[in-house]
């Protein structure tokens, strides 16, 4: 069966993770007296885009800045739609520097940026499924700045209210398999996003806690390549069933500052 999914190829924006450290808590996840092996985050980190380049994706690099240590979660930095790029302004006051950063590199490949008024952190909770915005809102991301990002975009913009702090971005409870479906842990929403989902996707493929608590959530698929923490073995398995080809890769050294492979990858459309 997974022959007639179809991979559609992507360019990707990623940030080394040469700073990367757990410094702050920002989420429920992190810790600072955790200590965290650089040099593994690297390496997992470099396996990931090892795994992207090998199915024919291109992938773009932004030189990490010291003292950002959570600069490597690029999917936060903005999300961009038909080649228009909406940035962040991120809730906690130690990760706002970065915004600059990225915004500068955007700037100079040629993009105009769009500084949001609002705090909003990019793909972390607006997630673009080919025919509208997912937005995510309840921990991080303000309802306001859903407003604006439909005004900015002019596509349809449906807001969904988290209700888990383990699951404050809409990207760590949901993510898009390909323009008909998505995947998501239905308890990460109130009961009447929850309502709105199912409305939306009747045949969505349905995860429990112990999916998303392994960070089966955070992963990105090109349609038929599915990149999914190897801890998500069950996720994996049901995804496969429905033709997809699920591509393990481990960022378990990111887990611990609240972040997995999507929250590493920031997609330019």
């Amino acid at each position: 069966m997974s022959e007639s999914r179809v991979p559609r190829l992507r360019r990707f924006l990623v940030c080394e993770p040469r700073h990367f450290a757990v410094q702050y808590a920002i989420n429920p996840w992190m810790n600072p007296d955790t200590r965290v092996d650089v040099d593994l985050a690297r390496e997992q980190w470099t396996a990931l885009i090892d795994a992207y380049r090998a199915r024919g994706h291109s992938v773009d690099r932004l030189e990490p800045v010291p003292g950002l240590p959570d600069m490597v979660f690029a999917a936060n930095s903005a999300v961009v739609v038909g080649g228009r790029v909406f940035g962040s302004l991120f809730h906690a006051p130690e990760r706002r520097p970065e915004s600059g950063h990225y915004d500068l590199w955007f700037k100079t490949a040629g993009y105009a940026v769009h500084r949001p008024g609002s705090v909003v952190e990019g793909e972390g909770d607006l997630v673009w499924t080919g025919r509208y915005l997912l937005a995510g809102t309840g921990f991080r991301t303000s309802r306001e700045a859903h407003r604006e990002a439909q005004e900015f975009f002019g596509h349809p913009v449906i807001s969904l209210t988290l209700v888990d702090p383990y699951f404050y971005h809409l990207d760590t409870a949901l993510f898009v398999l390909d323009e008909e479906n998505v995947v998501y842990y239905p308890e990460a929403f109130s009961a009447g996003s929850r309502e709105v989902l199912r409305r939306l996707y009747p045949d969505a493929v349905l995860a429990t806690r112990d999916d998303a608590l392994a960070w089966g959530l955070n992963s990105v698929s090109d349609g038929r390549h599915v990149f999914i923490a190897p801890q998500a073995e069950a996720l994996a398995g049901r995804l496969a069933d429905q033709g997809y080809e699920p591509v393990p890769v481990d960022l378990s050294e990111f887990h611990k500052a609240g972040g997995g492979i999507k929250c590493c990858t920031q997609e330019i459309r």
